[in-house]
């Protein structure tokens, strides 16, 4: 069933769309039934899930951390995270960029952004992110790059809804881009991806719609 719904999502997804597929609570043999069709981007919320996945799945798989930071826990990561997706304080970057620093890498990391007033949905506003790339502490890192934006829609049905934020999103990747270089957009989970491709990103978050139901892992 996975290889049925992962060719039918490349089917309806442009190519210049990356996916990134929500690994979180899968086992690996799903995982690795993915991996043998040649997709290499995997997503996980948790650390100690995602260190558990590393150290027996192939190690060229790209990991994303999409979930919470722990800062006391990022240290397990960094070794070989691809990217980190939710960066919401200074604080983190702060941290990042330290211990990165220790294994000569550079950590790519995407801004948070709250594009919905739902109390479960976090992350930075406008102010607060031009802010950060604005500041003399971030432009004096070395081992930390902030390299697009990252947003999460009303989990309501409301469409219109759903359409101006990630309309307001683009807006604002759009201004980022044209300033910082900035390259990724990542907004668009399973059950929005189409609205979020039609508002320009290029970078989408499918858990369900590939995998299926979750198993409780934790």
């Amino acid at each position: 069933m996975i290889k049925k719904r992962f060719f039918y999502i490349k089917k309806l997804i442009p190519k210049n769309v990356k996916i990134v597929a929500v690994s979180k609570n899968q086992d690996n043999s799903s995982i690795e039934e993915l991996y043998k069709l040649g997709h290499r981007d995997f997503g996980e919320n948790y650390v100690q899930e995602m260190v558990k996945k590393y150290e027996t799945l192939p190690k060229d798989i790209r990991w994303h951390m999409i979930g919470n930071i722990q800062n006391n826990k990022l240290k397990y990561i960094i070794p070989f995270i691809h990217l980190i997706h939710s960066i919401k304080k200074i604080e983190q970057i702060k941290r990042i960029n330290h211990i990165a620093s220790k294994y000569n890498k550079i950590v790519n990391c995407l801004l948070q952004i709250k594009i919905c007033n739902e109390q479960s949905k976090t992350g930075m506003n406008y102010q607060e992110s031009q802010k950060i790339l604005e500041s003399e502490t971030y432009n004096s890192m070395h081992n930390v790059k902030i390299v697009g934006l990252m947003g999460m829609a009303s989990f309501q049905k409301e469409l219109l809804k759903i359409h101006n934020e990630f309309s307001y999103l683009h807006t604002l990747y759009k201004k980022y881009k044209k300033k910082y270089g900035h390259y990724i957009l990542s907004m668009g989970m399973s059950q929005d991806y189409k609205i979020a491709i039609k508002y320009g990103s290029n970078l989408v978050r499918l858990g369900t719609i590939l995998f299926g139901k979750r198993f409780n892992l934790q």
